[in-house]
Formats: C-alpha cells, sequence, structure tokens
C-alpha cells in the first residue's frame, strides 16, 4: 500500500523542533570504531565523577532544617564544597570530550544582572554551562528531585523546583523566583533556559516570561557548538539522547563557545510588561546568533505556534494530522474515513452529555482492523484511557478535506452551546477551538473580544471573524486545510495530469496549487 506520510516523502521538519543527524558511511564507520573504544570509557569516567558529588551535595545540607535551607547557603559549607563540587563538574564534561570551552564577553556580577538568560538550548549537554558560571542557581521540574544523583545535585544548587501539571506550584515557583532575583544580592545568581525546551538551533523559539517576571537586568548569554558534525542536539523528534551521547563521546572533542553579551537594562513598559520584555530579549539574541526569533513554542506535550493567541500545532505534528495518516496506514481509504467521522458524529448526538469513549469504542467506531491504532489516536489527544469524540471528529473533519469549514463550525458551534441558546460563553469559545485544532487552547480572549457583539457570541459572528478578518482567516486558509498531494491525503491521479481525492471536492489548478471547492459553503 502507498504511503502517505510526509515524514517518509522529505525527512525534513520546517520548525526547530526536529534534528536528526546525518552521517556519511564514513562517519558512521568511525563512529562505531571510536564509540566502541570512547563511549564505555567517557562514560564510565563521567559515572565516576558524578557517584562523588553524591554524597558532597549531600553533606553539604547536612546538619541543616528545613527553613536554613530554605536560605542560601554560606559560610564554610559554601566556601569548602562549591569549588570541590564545581571543579567535578568540570571533570564530567571533559570526560565527555569538552577539552576546550571557549569563553567570549565578560559574565556580570550579581549586583548587575540577577539572572542570566541562556540560548538555543540544545541538549542536556548545555549544561556545561554552569562550571564557567560558578554554578549558579537554576529552575527544574520537581519530578528530577527524585532522581538519583540528580537530586542530590539540585538540593546542592538550591535549585526552584516546579511541577508544570501542578498550577499551585507554579505560584510557588514564580513568587520563589521573584524573592530570589529582587534580594539585592542576598541569593546567588540565577541561570534560565527562558526557550523553555530543547531545539535544533535553527531559530529561537518564543521565550517564556519567567525569567523576565521580576522586571530586573538580564545577561544574555549565547551557546554555540562549532564543529564540523552537530552531534549534541536533542530535540521532540529525530535523534534521541542515546545516539546523542553515543556520538559524542564518539568524537575526540566537542568545541563550544559561551559568549556574554553585554547586560540588558529593561526600560520601565518592559518592566510593567515581562512578554514584552522577554521578546525583545529574545529578539536581540536572535540577531546575535543570526537566526530568526519566532513564536514556535512548546505547550504541553506538543509544539505549537501562536496565531492571534491561538495555539497551532507545528505542521507536521499536528495530532489530527497525524491521526489521519494514521487512518489511511491502516488501510482504510477515504470513503471508509468520511463513513468513520459519520458515525462518530452520530454517537455525539445521540449521547451530548457523553462524548468520551474508550479506545475499545474508538476502534469500533472508526472501523479499523486493530485496537493497537485506535489506542494511537487517543494518545494523540489525551492523555488518559478516553478521548473526547468531539475533538476527534471537529479536529479530523477541519483538514480532511470531506466537509466545508462552514459546516463543520455549525456542527462544532452545536456541540459545545451547551445551554442551547445559540450563545458561546468564554470557556465554551475555548474549548471548541481545542476541538478544531486538536490541541488545548488557554488564550482565546482576543478571538472572543473581536467575535463577542451585542452582548453575544453567535456562530455568525464567530464565522465572519474567522473568515474575513486578517489575523484568523490565515487559521481557515492556510491550517484548516487539506495538505498537498503526498501528504497525508490519498489521490487518485487522472489522465489530464490533475488529482482529486476519492471525495472527489479537492483539485488543483493550472499553475498546481491545490484548492478546495467548498471552501466556506
Amino acid at each position: 500500500m502507498e504511503s502517505h506520510d510526509c515524514y517518509s516523502a522529505t525527512h525534513e521538519y520546517p520548525h526547530p523542533f526536529f534534528h536528526e543527524m546525518k552521517l556519511t558511511r564514513t562517519q558512521r564507520i568511525r563512529g562505531v570504531i571510536l564509540g566502541s573504544i570512547l563511549f564505555p570509557l567517557r562514560v564510565t569516567l563521567a559515572a565516576f565523577f558524578f557517584i562523588v558529588m553524591w554524597p558532597l551535595a549531600r553533606l553539604q545540607l547536612l546538619g541543616l532544617s528545613k527553613e536554613e535551607r530554605s536560605r542560601p547557603v554560606t559560610g564554610w559549607r559554601r566556601w569548602f564544597f562549591y569549588p570541590i563540587v564545581c571543579l567535578l563538574s568540570r571533570a564530567v564534561f571533559f570526560s565527555l570530550g569538552f577539552f576546550w570551552v571557549k569563553v567570549k564577553g565578560r559574565r556580570a556580577d550579581l549586583k548587575e544582572a540577577p539572572v542570566m538568560v541562556v540560548a538555543p538550548h540544545s541538549s542536556f549537554l548545555d549544561m556545561v554551562v554552569l562550571c564557567q558560571t560558578q554554578l549558579a542557581t537554576v529552575v527544574s521540574r520537581s519530578e528530577n528531585a527524585s532522581l538519583p544523583v540528580i537530586g542530590a545535585l539540585l538540593d546542592f544548587n538550591q535549585a526552584v523546583l516546579v511541577s508544570r501539571k501542578d498550577p499551585e506550584s507554579r505560584k510557588r515557583a514564580v513568587s520563589q523566583l521573584t524573592e530570589r532575583l529582587t534580594s539585592n544580592g542576598h541569593w546567588p545568581q540565577m541561570l534560565m533556559f527562558p526557550e523553555g525546551t530543547t531545539t535544533n538551533g535553527s531559530a529561537l523559539i518564543k521565550f517564556k516570561p519567567g525569567a523576565f517576571l521580576a522586571g530586573v537586568p538580564v545577561q544574555p548569554v549565547l551557546l554555540r557548538y562549532p564543529n564540523n558534525l552537530d552531534t549534541v542536539r536533542w530535540t521532540y523528534k529525530g535523534t534521541t539522547w542515546t545516539e546523542v551521547l553515543w556520538h559524542t563521546t564518539s568524537q575526540f572533542y566537542t568545541n563550544m563557545t559561551i559568549e556574554f553579551l553585554p547586560v540588558y537594562n529593561p526600560s520601565q513598559e518592559e518592566k510593567n510588561d515581562p512578554n514584552l520584555y522577554a521578546d525583545n530579549v529574545q529578539r536581540l539574541m536572535a540577531k546575535a546568533l543570526g537566526v530568526p526569533a519566532t513564536d514556535y513554542v512548546m505547550e504541553g506535550r506538543f509544539p505549537v505556534s501562536k496565531l492571534g493567541g491561538l495555539s497551532l500545532p507545528v505542521e507536521l505534528e499536528s495530532p489530527p494530522r497525524e491521526a489521519l495518516s494514521l487512518l489511511y496506514r491502516n488501510g482504510l481509504g477515504a470513503s471508509d474515513v468520511e463513513a468513520a467521522l459519520e458515525r462518530i458524529i452520530d454517537r455525539c448526538h445521540s449521547r451530548v452529555q457523553e462524548a468520551k469513549a474508550s479506545a475499545e469504542e474508538l476502534h469500533t467506531l472508526l472501523g479499523l482492523s486493530d485496537t493497537e491504532t485506535a489506542i494511537k489516536i487517543c494518545a494523540l489527544f489525551s492523555k488518559d484511557e478516553t478521548v473526547d469524540l468531539r475533538q476527534i471528529y471537529l479536529s479530523i473533519a477541519s483538514i480532511s478535506g470531506f466537509f466545508s469549514f462552514k459546516s463543520v463550525l455549525h456542527t462544532a458551534f452545536s456541540l459545545f452551546d451547551n445551554e442551547g441558546t445559540g450563545s458561546l460563553s468564554a470557556q465554551e469559545l475555548s474549548h471548541l477551538m481545542g476541538a478544531m485544532l486538536g490541541v488545548p487552547q488557554h488564550n482565546t480572549d482576543e478571538l472572543y473580544a473581536e467575535a463577542f457583539s451585542h452582548g453575544q457570541l453567535t456562530e455568525e459572528n464567530l464565522l465572519r471573524v474567522l473568515t474575513t478578518h486578517l489575523t484568523y482567516q490565515r487559521l481557515v486558509n492556510e491550517y484548516l486545510q487539506p495538505k498537498e498531494v503526498g501528504c497525508r491525503l490519498p489521490f487518485t491521479a487522472v489522465a489530464n495530469g490533475k488529482s482529486v481525492n476519492n471525495n472527489g471536492n479537492m483539485k488543483h489548478n493550472g499553475n498546481g496549487s491545490l484548492h478546495y471547492n467548498k471552501k466556506f459553503e
């Protein structure tokens, strides 16, 4: 059966969240030979230095009460333990092949810049920057605190811990950050990666505002890896962390450059608006790196770009497009998918108050040959064992080409107008857009304001904004459309060189671009 998956066709991802190491045959052979010798040797050495650091990290805080641990460590505990752990940390990276780390510029002192913002964030190997910043305090996921060795080192570092799943934890972390950054030198410098995730370095993704909330000066820090072979990057998709470690340790050495830029002092406007402050620093750092500053961001489990407050999954990582691809790979034709969508919407209308379904039920509704595909589709849209059928139907129908946008929006409106008033609340609009786009929407205030008129948000007003507003019509024209031939949707070639899908509602014009015949009708 012919594949309809763009990934296998191009192996190229037009966004910063994918990196695949491309090796020549010679490089692969060289990597196997050197890696067989250097990998076990270097990893063993690094592990040894980590194990030596473990008890030292614990000893530093030994005997301190919880209250004492909430204050910065000072006195003999700091001057005795910190130099040793810093030296051992450098030994870890030296053993992994980071023999030389070139430093450009001057690191600002604590009074000049309480926080250093580092970009681009490439992988766990970026932590070598800590050795050049005297083990500056970091922010880490609270889950890491339970890891052997790593947990002890985070305690030693007195890191700010935050759980992304717990809103209260995020609030406490913000309060902690603000307190430390405005302590007038009481706490050590902090080091933060404002991108919040790793990328391939082709662009800077949108900075998170955490480092900029306190409105204090920051020092931008650039990381570069000027090597012939880029082995260090570990991203959302592509090369795995084990491959990164193997290929990096298989090199004779790995070059790294750390550049400290001049301290950035925020204006009053930037102090009042952390997002503006973050955006301006992002643009400054992107310019210095010679790469674009983008609106890409990692939200939850998916990379997205921002459009008028809405979160759009990056094109080739979109849950509905991936789900559609899975359906076709499972052997379903276009007519089978359309029939499956009809069964799902019939189920939604018959059980308005119970739109959830298990993977087994989804397997039956979709008419799949195996349950595994249904489980994979469930996982794309939900973290638990059930999935909202409204989201499955609306997100796939929106980009399938089987239905007009107007008809899909009408169905969505009827499914989310819980009170049957012909008007949506702000929360209902958020849920509707999340269902159509396939990922949760956390900021639909701007769209709500545009579509709200005379005390109501009606279907007519929402359709008008989405199809005529300069920002939101891009959503319909560029995102909620079937993609080109060969990218997900099965097409049947005809003799005159044109192509149509099995449903007959898509065609190519003379210049080869794709058009949908019933775009808004």
